[in-house]
């Protein structure tokens, strides 16, 4: 049976936007959560992840506010029409408090399905923000990552089910600087350094080449890598190289020696178009055909928050649907 997991956001529901900046904000927040979280459950995951992120309001200003040395400038746009504050760091890097335990404990006793917390990477902190401060951008990555190492820590504390505690570090930025991947390696494997009974994977979405990576990310140490490949694939069914060519690259991957789980993004969370669950089926069955079955993970693209929840509901579904097709064509089910 293929794992069905989720990246991390969804789109808060109307009440909660409207609601930003406002007190009301801490009052509506855990019932956008469980909404969210049974979203997500009906949707056949899992995995559901933190539960949409509903207490966080953007991935870059979240965890900058609980960490000292930094000062917003102003805000820079992201994509499309989304703006962030951009903030510069001016002194030492230092974690002031947790950005996710409270959310995480909510989820916890919210959720029935397991969960993971995707957490903003060290890496992609330094890249997005100014560096007034230290003499390289490897110092600077490297206190991000002691950082991010702590909140990983105290999370860990306050996990109470049974198992490894899943945390998924997300890395968007990595794939932007392809000369520098060997630095982001070594702030990434900086950030899980004696972590124990933790399952480590990492996000890293929307690369123009993932083969630049190569051979650098193969020292990461990670047991998943959640990639994105439904942006870059055709609508047509079929399990051939033409029909499937955004997941093609999965084969040089391979042959580069990537042999760890691999999260197939099969739903494009950049369009409105539902997929079906016939090509949700064939895109698994073309990975399947040269990838360990063992190996592959089932996702969406990234965080599905530029879609209606709505939208994104009959994304998810369809993923799950799609899934047990090609669980049945596997002899899987």
């Amino acid at each position: 049976m293929f794992y069905k997991q989720e990246i991390g956001s969804m789109k808060k529901p109307d009440y909660l936007i409207r609601a930003y900046g406002k007190q009301e904000f801490h009052m509506l927040k855990k019932r956008a959560l469980k909404e969210t979280v049974e979203l997500m459950e009906n949707a056949g995951l899992d995995n559901i992840g933190i539960g949409g992120e509903m207490y966080r309001w953007e991935m870059y200003e979240n965890p900058v506010d609980h960490l000292e040395g930094l000062v917003y400038y102003g805000r820079v746009r992201s994509f499309d029409n989304r703006y962030y504050k951009k903030a510069s760091v001016v002194g030492k890097i230092r974690r002031r408090s947790s950005a996710y335990l409270e959310e995480f404990l909510d989820v916890q006793e919210i959720a029935r399905k397991e969960i993971k917390v995707p957490i903003t990477g060290p890496y992609t902190l330094m890249d997005w923000s100014f560096n007034d401060y230290y003499p390289s951008r490897l110092e600077l990555g490297l206190d991000f990552a002691r950082a991010v190492r702590e909140e990983i820590l105290e999370l860990q504390k306050n996990w109470k089910r049974n198992g490894p505690l899943r945390i998924q570090i997300d890395e968007p930025a990595a794939s932007t600087h392809p000369w520098e991947v060997s630095t982001f390696v070594e702030i990434f494997n900086e950030t899980v350094r004696g972590l124990s009974d933790v399952k480590i994977s990492s996000h890293i979405c929307y690369s123009k080449d993932y083969r630049t990576l190569y051979p650098h990310i193969l020292d990461m140490k990670t047991t998943q890598l959640a990639l994105e490949f439904s942006n870059r694939d055709t609508l047509n069914l079929g399990v051939d190289d033409d029909s499937r060519k955004g997941f093609k690259v999965i084969k040089d991957l391979q042959d580069m020696g990537e042999e760890r789980e691999i999260g197939i993004g099969v739903i494009d969370v950049h369009s409105d178009i539902i997929e079906t669950p016939e090509l949700v089926r064939d895109r698994i069955l073309y990975v399947a055909k040269f990838y360990d079955i063992d190996k592959i993970i089932i996702n969406p693209d990234c965080g599905l928050r530029t879609r209606t929840r709505e939208v994104a509901y009959q994304k998810l579904r369809s993923m799950v649907e799609g899934t047990r097709l090609a669980e049945r064509v596997l002899g899987l089910s």
